[in-house]
C-alpha cells in the first residue's frame, strides 16, 4: 500500500473550492460554498458536470446545519492509495483498491454542542464517495432532524430503482419520479454515461432512502441517523459511474468502501457454490416416488449435490414446525433428529447443509443458543426468513446475525424483503446473498424475461442476490409443486443462464436431480460454476433488454446471455479468452423456443475457437444461452 498525506492550516472556506480526482483523473468532485454559505458539491465524469448544487450536511434543528457559514475549515489533507483487495470470494480474485482521498476537517463555535466534523471524499476510477465522521473526543451529542445530502442532475436522464417484491421501477425520467425510492437508483445519463446511487459501510441509523418531487431533477437523501455523537461515521454516500451499465454491475467499489474484517479473523472455511433447495421440489413426482421435505428426499438431493460437485443443500422453513408459530422451536421441533441424520450423512459426502430459521423463532428463542446449536450440529449456513421491523431494526439484527453466523461458522442468506446489501461481504465473507429482488418462483405476478434483465443492473448493483434461477422443469401447465405450480416465463437455456449471470455467493437452484439429469450439457454447465471466481465481466448489455456475463474459473471460461421477450441476435467477440485454443459447448434455445409456449428445447454446437473470434448467439422470447470454453492448448 502506498499513502501520500499533504496537509494545510486552517482556512475560512468560502475562500477555497476543494476538489479531488479519481486515479485516472476522469471523475472529479468539487465542494464548494452556496450562497447561504453552506457546503454544496458537484461531480463531473470525462469533464462533463453531471452533478451540480447538490447539498452536504445536517439539518440539527433550531435553524442549525453540520456544517454551516459559521464554520471554518481547520485543516485538510490529500491521501493516495495504491493497493489491491483479496476477497474470500467475490466477483474477482484480486480487486485494485485504487483511490485518493480528500479529508476536510471543519471546526464551528467552541460553545456548541458539537463543534468539529469531517467530510472525507474518494475518488475511485468508477465511483466517487463521501462520509461525514464526528471525530472522537466530542463529549456532547445533537439530535438530528433530517440529513441535508442531494444529488441535483444536470440532466433529465433516465431511471430505474429497487422496488421490492415487484418489477423495478423504470425507466423513469428524472423529473417524472415523485415520492420515496430504494436503492439502487440506476442512470442513463447518455449512451455511454450510467451512474448508480447507492451506500457503503451503514454502520447505524436509517438504510438509504431518497426522494424527489415531481418536475425537478434532484434527489434528497431522507433517511437519516438519530444523532450524531463522538465518533459517529455516515454510511458512504457512492456515486458509482461507468461507460456501460455492465461497468457498473462489475464494480466491486462498495465492498472496498468497507473494512477488512476484525484482525485475527478466520474465514477460510467460507465456501461459496451451487445448493440444491428442498423447497421447491417439494410435490415434484417420479415414477412412484414423490419428493417432499423429509430425509428420504434429503438423501437424494444430497446424493446428487455429491455427485455433481456442489457443496450445499438447503433445507427450507417448517423443518421445525410450521414457521410463523410461536411454539415451534428451532432446536428441538419436529424433525431436528432427521435434520441431525442428514447434516451428518451429507458431511460424509462433502455437502454442508443450511437451516432455514423464521424470524419468529429467530426472535422468541434465544439467537445466540440457537445458532451455536446449528453450528455445534455441522451445518453448514442458516436462511433467515421474514425478519420484522422498521429498516433501521432491520438492519442492526441484520448484523447481529451475521456476527453471530460467523462466530459459529456459518454461512447466512436473508429473504423476504431484507435490508439492501451495502458492501459488508467484505468484513463478513459469510454473508454470502440474500434476496434483495423476488426470488423468481414467488414471483410470477410480476416476475417476467424483462424484470430479470433489469433488476441484474439495478438490485444487483447493491450485492449479491438469491434468486432461485434453474428450474428445468417448464412443462406446458401447472405443475405438482406444492407451495408454487405455476409454470416459470423462462427458457430451459435461458434457466441456465440467469444462474451464472446472477452474483451470489450460493447459488440455489430449486429443481429435483431427475430435472437436471435430464439435460447433460446444461447440468454441466451448473457443475461447472466452480467458485470463487477468478474474473467476472459484463460482455454486453442493456437495462431492461439484454445481459451477457462472463465468470472465470480455475479450470473453465463461462458465458451466459439472457434477453427480454424480445429475440435477439448477438455478436460475441472472444477477445476476453486468454491466448492458445478452445473448445467451447453452445447452448442456445431451439428453433420456435419462446418462454410462454416452447420452453424445453435447445440445439448444441461445439467448436474450436481463439480469442480472435466472434460467435453469433441467437436467443428466442425469454431466452438464453450458455457457452463452456476450456482450454486445448
Amino acid at each position: 500500500m502506498f499513502c501520500f498525506i499533504v496537509g494545510t492550516s486552517a482556512a475560512v472556506w468560502a475562500a477555497e473550492k476543494y476538489s479531488i480526482s479519481s486515479p485516472n483523473k476522469k471523475m472529479k468532485l468539487q465542494i464548494t460554498t452556496a450562497a447561504n454559505g453552506n457546503l454544496i458539491y458537484k461531480l463531473e465524469a470525462n469533464k462533463k458536470v453531471l452533478i451540480e448544487n447538490s447539498s452536504l450536511g445536517f439539518d440539527v434543528g433550531g435553524g442549525a446545519v453540520i456544517p454551516s457559514s459559521q464554520w471554518t475549515v481547520k485543516d485538510k489533507s490529500y491521501n493516495k492509495i495504491r493497493s489491491e483487495w483479496k476477497p474470500v470470494w467475490g466477483k474477482r480474485a484480486i480487486v485494485p483498491d485504487c483511490f485518493n482521498e480528500l479529508v476536510l476537517d471543519l471546526e464551528g463555535n467552541i460553545d456548541a454542542p458539537l463543534h468539529e466534523f469531517q467530510i472525507i471524499v474518494r475518488a475511485y476510477d468508477d465511483c466517487v464517495a463521501f462520509r461525514y465522521v464526528v471525530p472522537f473526543g466530542s463529549d456532547q451529542e445533537v439530535v438530528v432532524n433530517s440529513e441535508l445530502t442531494t444529488f441535483n442532475f444536470t440532466g433529465d436522464y433516465v431511471a430505474w430503482f429497487y422496488n421490492k417484491e415487484n418489477h423495478n421501477i423504470g425507466p423513469e425520467k428524472l423529473s417524472d419520479s415523485k415520492g420515496e425510492r430504494m436503492p439502487v437508483m440506476t442512470i442513463k445519463a447518455t449512451d455511454d454515461c450510467y451512474l448508480a446511487i447507492h451506500e457503503a459501510d451503514l454502520l447505524d441509523g436509517q438504510p438509504f432512502l431518497l426522494s424527489s418531487k415531481k418536475r425537478s431533477k434532484e434527489f434528497s437523501v431522507v433517511s437519516k441517523p438519530r444523532k450524531l455523537y463522538s465518533g459517529y461515521k455516515s454510511a458512504w454516500r457512492t456515486i458509482l459511474y461507468g461507460k456501460t451499465p455492465g461497468a457498473l454491475v462489475d464494480s466491486h467499489t462498495l465492498e472496498l468502501l468497507n473494512p477488512d474484517p476484525a484482525p485475527n479473523s478466520d474465514f477460510s472455511w467460507v465456501k461459496p457454490g451451487v445448493a440444491v433447495w428442498d423447497w421447491r421440489m417439494n410435490g415434484a413426482i417420479v415414477g412412484d416416488f414423490t419428493y417432499s421435505m423429509s430425509y428420504p428426499s434429503w438423501v437424494r438431493m444430497v446424493d446428487f449435490a455429491s455427485e455433481q460437485g456442489f457443496p450445499h443443500l438447503v433445507l427450507d422453513a417448517d423443518w421445525y414446525g410450521p414457521e410463523h408459530q410461536a411454539d415451534s422451536n428451532p432446536v428441538t421441533g419436529d424433525k431436528a433428529n432427521d435434520v441431525r441424520k442428514i447434516i451428518q450423512y451429507a458431511r460424509e459426502r462433502g455437502v454442508g447443509v443450511w437451516l432455514y430459521l423464521n424470524d419468529v423463532g429467530g426472535r422468541k428463542y434465544p439467537i445466540e443458543e440457537t445458532l451455536k446449536q446449528y453450528g455445534e450440529w455441522g451445518a453448514s449456513g442458516v436462511k433467515y426468513g421474514f425478519m420484522r421491523g422498521s429498516l433501521e431494526e432491520k438492519n442492526i439484527w441484520t448484523q447481529k446475525i451475521t456476527a453471530l453466523c460467523a462466530e459459529n461458522k456459518l454461512l447466512v442468506n436473508f429473504h423476504d424483503n431484507p435490508v439492501h446489501s451495502y458492501g459488508q461481504m467484505r468484513t463478513w465473507p459469510n454473508a454470502v446473498t440474500r434476496e434483495y429482488c423476488q426470488a423468481q418462483l414467488d414471483g410470477h405476478k410480476v416476475f417476467k424475461p424483462k424484470t430479470f434483465v433489469t433488476s441484474v443492473f439495478v438490485n444487483m448493483i447493491a450485492g449479491p442476490i438469491d434468486m432461485n434461477n434453474g428450474m428445468f422443469d417448464l412443462r406446458q401447465g401447472k405443475t405438482t409443486r406444492v407451495d408454487e405450480n405455476k409454470p416459470v416465463p423462462s427458457t430451459l437455456v435461458s434457466e441456465a443462464a440467469r444462474t451464472l449471470i446472477v452474483f451470489s455467493g450460493a447459488t440455489v437452484i430449486p429443481d429435483i436431480p431427475e430435472f437436471y439429469r435430464k439435460y447433460p450439457p446444461l447440468l454441466e454447465f451448473l457443475a461447472a460454476q466452480k467458485m470463487p471466481w477468478v474474473e467476472s465481466k459484463t460482455l454486453a448489455g442493456e437495462i431492461g433488454e439484454y445481459i451477457v456475463m462472463m465468470r472465470q474459473t480455475k479450470d473453465a471460461i463461462l458465458v451466459a446471455a439472457a434477453t427480454n421477450e424480445s429475440s435477439r441476435n448477438i455478436d460475441l467477440p472472444l477477445s476476453f479468452l486468454g491466448k492458445g485454443t478452445y473448445d467451447v459447448q453452445i447452448i442456445q434455445d431451439g428453433v420456435g423456443a419462446h418462454y410462454l409456449t416452447n420452453r424445453e428445447t435447445l440445439r448444441i454446437d461445439n467448436r474450436e475457437v481463439t480469442s480472435n473470434d466472434k460467435l453469433r448467439l441467437e436467443l428466442a422470447s425469454g431466452g438464453g444461452a450458455c457457452l463452456l470454453f476450456r482450454f486445448l492448448e
